[in-house]
């Protein structure tokens, strides 16, 4: 059974006229009779039957044609989809780090759908931990990542879009409140609300601490920026975090490294040679392009 033959028992069905059938498909009497008569023996029914000078729909011819135009409008809905995901439109699974749930990537994608030519293309939004955003880039569940970069990831393509400040928090009562600087060193003083290691901030902010010989008592690891502000604010210690959108400084004191400039990269991931659908290429160039850091950045951070 072909498309054609659902095409042409389609046309027939409508028309009850076989002539009539064929000079609207374009073809030749005989050879829509023919393929009728094979379709019928394929199916083992008899689809149509004389009606005094005309035809007409056998009860399976009936049945079957319930089934031929729901199979025929399935097919032009999909021809219409593959249309609009090679020009305009098609949908974006992206991932994202918790950090940037606040306003980040809310804000970028909305750019980018205000942005002539993307009116139609929908998104799906996971936040998630780096190693599960890089895990579902691998086997396909996302599209695009935003996270830190991991290496010995051969499979991804990093390209570092923002650079977040890593600074020392404190509650209001602390007794460094009150300095607008803080040593990293202070780190070692005090009880440390720290990232959970198996994040990109956790694993950074680890391999820091033994790249500058330091041990901080680590009372505890949460997995974002809201729980670590809130275990800091209640003073059950202070944090070394990114300088992000989500940090109260209402309830809090925000102070600069004075001995180190702490820089950490979020990064935009996707799958080296693998097919993008024209809309998730134009939204990877869109977020490269907007990026805050300047090419030269580009070609030598991750």
């Amino acid at each position: 059974m072909t498309l054609n033959q659902l095409k042409y028992f389609q046309a027939v069905s409508r028309t009850l006229n076989f002539r009539a059938a064929a000079e609207e498909l374009y073809i030749s009497q005989p050879s829509l009779s023919r393929s009728i008569d094979s379709l019928e023996q394929e199916l083992g029914v008899i689809l149509f039957e004389r009606a005094g000078r005309g035809i007409a729909l056998t009860g399976s011819g009936r049945l079957f044609l319930e089934y031929t135009n729901r199979i025929l409008d399935e097919c032009d809905i999909a021809v219409y989809k593959m249309k609009e995901l090679s020009t305009t439109g098609g949908r974006i699974d992206i991932g994202y780090v918790f950090p940037l749930a606040n306003y980040y990537i809310p804000h970028k994608v909305r750019s980018f759908l205000d942005t002539p030519g993307n009116e139609h293309v929908t998104f799906g939004f996971t936040q998630n931990r780096t190693s599960s955003i890089i895990r579902d880039l691998k086997n396909g569940k996302l599209d695009v990542g935003f996270c830190a970069y991991s290496e010995n990831e051969e499979e991804l393509e990093f390209v570092p879009i923002l650079k977040q400040e890593m600074v020392i928090i404190t509650s209001n009562e602390h007794p460094l409140a009150d300095k607008k600087e803080l040593s990293i060193r202070e780190l070692t003083n005090y009880p440390v609300i720290g990232y959970d290691r198996i994040s990109g901030l956790g694993g950074y902010t680890n391999r820091l601490y033994r790249s500058l010989g330091i041990k901080p008592d680590i009372l505890c690891e949460c997995s974002d920026e809201n729980s670590i502000q809130a275990l800091v604010r209640e003073q059950f210690g202070i944090a070394l975090v990114a300088r992000v959108d989500i940090l109260n400084e209402k309830y809090l004191k925000i102070h600069s490294v004075s001995d180190a400039e702490l820089i950490h990269y979020v990064n935009i991931a996707w799958l080296k040679n693998h097919y993008l659908m024209p809309a998730t290429k134009r939204f990877i160039d869109f977020m490269i392009s907007g990026s805050d850091l300047d090419s030269a950045m580009l070609k030598t951070i991750k």
